[in-house]
């Protein structure tokens, strides 16, 4: 193994999620949520989570876009702007690989709010659950933490929630990397080599 190279067990972890308006005719996607939390030494660091709400104006959500979002519309209306949520961003994203499920949401989201910064490697659990368990029926995160039976801990770490809350799905996101890095024969396994899944 290249010197170079970061055991992953050993490594710094971001892992983030947004929930967003979805697609909606004349308006462009934006977020309203975003979730975090920290992975350090292969376990999840329930002390790192991080969330926050985005100002939405009276624009329409699409009409499928899951979550809580037609419940919170006047916090919505009073929330933080992309742009005063950023430096926090910034913060947790920067010097650490960055985890997702299904990146390409938040790449897009983060590319919009911050196209100057370069966050990364980036590591989609979606792809290393195909990965690992190729025979899963579903890779949704949602079912794949039931049929591997990590509810408990999600919930456990994120009490009150459910899923399409963004630190809810942060957190199962994070639980999912935990799992894969404690498997056996993936303490050798490296940032890098889970980026280029």
């Amino acid at each position: 193994m290249n010197p170079s190279y970061t055991l992953a067990c050993h490594a710094r972890f971001s892992v983030i999620d947004f929930e967003t308006t979805g697609s909606v005719p004349g308006y462009r996607i934006e977020p309203w949520q975003v979730g975090f939390v920290g992975v350090e030494q292969g376990v999840v660091r329930g002390e790192t989570q991080y969330e926050s709400l985005f100002r939405i104006g009276e624009r329409p959500f699409n009409v499928r876009a899951p979550g809580r979002h037609a419940l919170i519309r006047d916090e919505l209306a009073v929330a933080p702007t992309p742009s005063e949520v950023l430096p926090e961003l910034v913060q947790r994203l920067s010097g650490v690989s960055v985890v997702a499920h299904n990146i390409g949401t938040e790449r897009s989201q983060l590319l919009a709010m911050a196209p100057l910064h370069k966050f990364g490697p980036w590591i989609d659990t979606l792809k290393v659950t195909r990965n690992a368990y190729p025979t899963l029926e579903s890779k949704s995160l949602e079912d794949v933490i039931n049929t591997l039976g990590l509810r408990c801990r999600v919930d456990t770490l994120c009490p009150n929630r459910e899923a399409h809350d963004a630190l809810y799905d942060a957190v199962a996101c994070a639980v999912l990397l935990e799992h894969f890095l404690a498997l056996p024969g993936w303490e050798r396994v490296t940032v890098e080599a889970l980026a280029e899944v």
